[in-house]
Order: C-alpha cells, then sequence, then structure tokens
C-alpha cells in the first residue's frame, strides 16, 4: 500500500506548467511539515516535502493555495529518474497528490501556528478562565 497523509505550510507558491503532449496542468510545491518529536531543548525541525498536483487537483492547487498557508495533502510517494545535461542518472522523490484541503483556520488568519484556533469562550473568541457561571449549590441543581 502506498498511501501519504501530510500537513504542512507551503513554502512557495505553486508553480504551474503544462505537459508537451496532451497539455495537461501539472502544479509543483513544497510542504514544510513539523517533525512530530523533539529531543528536549532542540528547536522544532521540519521536513521540506515535494508534491506534485496533476489535472483538477493541480488547477485548484494553483488557484486557492499561497505561500505559508497550511494545507494537508493525500498522496501517494513516487520516485522517478532522468539523465541531466551532462550525462548523469538524477533521482527524485515526490508526493502525487490526490487530495487536498485547507487546513488554516477560516475564522481567524493569526490562528495558532498549528492550524487550530485553541481559544474558546465569548463572542470574540477568547477565553478568560472565570468558571463563576459554572458553580454548583446542591446536586439538584446541575447546570445542564
Amino acid at each position: 500500500m502506498n498511501k501519504v497523509i501530510l500537513m504542512g505550510r507551503l513554502t512557495r507558491d505553486p508553480e504551474v506548467r503544462y505537459t508537451q503532449t496532451n497539455n495537461t496542468l501539472v502544479a509543483s510545491f513544497s510542504l514544510a511539515v513539523n517533525r512530530r518529536f523533539t529531543r528536549e531543548g532542540d528547536a522544532q525541525t521540519a521536513d521540506f516535502i515535494n508534491i506534485v498536483a496533476w489535472g483538477k487537483t493541480g488547477e485548484f492547487c494553483s488557484k486557492y493555495f499561497k505561500k505559508g498557508q497550511q494545507v494537508a495533502v493525500i498522496g501517494r510517494i513516487q520516485t522517478r529518474t532522468w539523465e541531466d545535461q551532462s550525462g548523469q542518472k538524477r533521482y527524485t522523490t515526490e508526493v502525487i497528490a490526490e487530495e487536498t484541503y485547507f487546513a488554516d483556520s477560516k475564522r481567524d488568519p493569526n490562528a495558532s501556528a498549528n492550524g487550530f484556533d485553541n481559544t474558546f469562550g465569548g463572542d470574540n473568541g477568547t477565553s478568560s478562565g472565570d468558571t463563576s457561571d459554572f458553580e454548583v449549590s446542591s446536586g439538584d441543581d446541575l447546570p445542564f
């Protein structure tokens, strides 16, 4: 089984090109994906993963994805080889996007770096930490 699920931030706007044979749109971009675990005291590290999206998926990415946006990509890993101008054999591994999604909070463009709005409570999305509204005086007067 070859299935990849990634969530990260675009390191640049998608680059669009068209194939020579049948003029199919191809969008390519790179995602910075934070590593899940770090050693204590170490800075957060990220892997930079190359993504290729074909056809309608590529068109969607080229229209709506911008540098710095957090997105989710579902696809498969693919390796390809070619010869460069000097005759050297080159290899690359990339993710072929089959599904792409927005992962940033739509409500708040200044949401936390992990893409989730971790606040709750009042109308402006802030939390005061005040729990006085939830006081229970007796077992029969439950607030729910």
